[in-house]
């Protein structure tokens, strides 16, 4: 019985968090509006975002409840994106309106006219949405704008990388991050505590960029930012999903390796004067991807962080010698199994700092004695 109530809990608080985009509206249906975290410079900005059409509530349904969470999960799922949305973003006296495509999205790049303050880091933009026959939307959205501190530009895969997500392990990867106490959650050991020191960097009080990555579809965005919370992982602009968009005239999601080289092009030409590291896993092409950076960006490149997710040996082999094409580089591929290996090359580089470093050990010596790690 025990067993099976854990298992109930589970299926409730899963559709609980799936429906949650969706109770925006307070049931009454129409237009919703739902922006994802930018992220830019002092010379531009970039934010993204999707407008919908949803259904309403019915009248029986109750506000609260299993029964309103399967109902929102219901209208989640038959939810269209709205075409010709006319989009308006504000951002201090910076302006911009687009529109938005098809499928609903829209992407605005802004450029900035007039200075952002350069106290904080997160900035807030006002969007105001109109489309024919809807009521118009306000709401607003986090734009993140790095100090001028900082030094260092973070790009991080998430799958594999910063989390459990190999097939087999899917459903066993949402009872962990729904039911299991959060030091038993889906974040490979260490992660939290590495990504923190990266974060603040050796002084502790640099807020640099981390910029996260997922082959994943935009609709998993929502549950990547609670995983990110409850394993307190510095939260970034998870803004470089893939919109799978499977169709008639294009049946398959874009190749995840041209979409990640794309991104990471678009980050350094944003961050052209900010050094960087590549952190990715062994098994879905980060290699091969981040040696072609090199080569295109030969002294942008601190280093290539690679999480080994597997033990074969024909891989391990293909990754040395990928290893090898960066002699006489200014960068050095890592190949690490586990998160110390990576926190101890980072802090002899002078990016992270000694408590950082110790920090990461900590976690993952806890890890290792934890008497239920799954």
């Amino acid at each position: 019985m025990g067993l099976m109530r854990r298992w109930a809990s589970f299926v409730k608080r899963v559709v609980h968090i799936i429906a949650k985009p969706i109770k925006g509206d307070s049931g009454r249906g129409g237009m919703v509006v739902h922006p994802y975290r930018g992220y830019g410079s002092q010379n531009e900005v970039f934010v993204m975002g999707r407008v919908f059409r949803q259904a309403a509530l019915g009248r029986a349904i109750p506000r609260h409840g299993m029964l309103r969470d399967t109902a929102d999960v219901a209208r989640r799922i038959f939810r269209r994106g709205l075409a010709n949305a006319q989009v308006e973003i504000h951002l201090g006296e910076n302006q911009l309106c687009v529109g938005t495509d098809r499928d609903g999205y829209f992407d605005m790049h802004l450029p900035i006219s007039h200075t952002l303050p350069i106290d904080v880091s997160w900035h807030r933009a006002d969007i105001l949405v109109h489309c024919q026959g809807e009521m118009p939307v306000r709401t607003h959205v986090e734009v993140y704008v790095p100090p001028p501190e900082a030094d260092l530009l973070v790009i991080s895969d998430i799958d594999d990388t910063v989390m459990f997500t190999g097939v087999a392990e899917k459903l066993k990867m949402l009872y962990r991050l729904f039911v299991k106490k959060p030091h038993r959650r889906t974040a490979f050991p260490g992660v939290a505590a590495l990504y923190q020191a990266l974060h603040r960097g050796a002084s502790e009080r640099i807020e640099r960029p981390i910029l996260y990555v997922s082959r994943g579809p935009w609709a998993i965005y929502e549950m990547l930012e609670i995983f990110f919370q409850i394993n307190r992982i510095p939260v970034g602009p998870i803004l470089f999903l893939r919109e799978w968009g499977i169709s008639w005239r294009r049946p398959w999601p874009r190749r995840a390796e041209d979409h990640k080289r794309d991104l990471i092009d678009r980050m350094l030409t944003l961050y052209n004067d900010m050094p960087c590291i590549l952190i990715g896993d062994s098994g879905q092409h980060d290699p091969e991807v981040y040696i072609e950076i090199v080569k295109a960006y030969p002294h942008r490149i601190k280093a290539i962080y690679i999480r080994r997710v597997d033990k074969d040996p024909a891989r391990e082999e293909a990754i040395q010698r990928l290893r090898d094409e960066l002699a006489g580089t200014e960068c050095d591929l890592v190949l690490a199994a586990d998160s110390v290996l990576i926190a101890e090359h980072a802090y002899a580089q002078g990016d992270i700092s000694a408590h950082g470093l110790a920090a990461v050990k900590r976690d993952v010596e806890e890890h290792r004695n934890d008497p239920d790690p799954t």
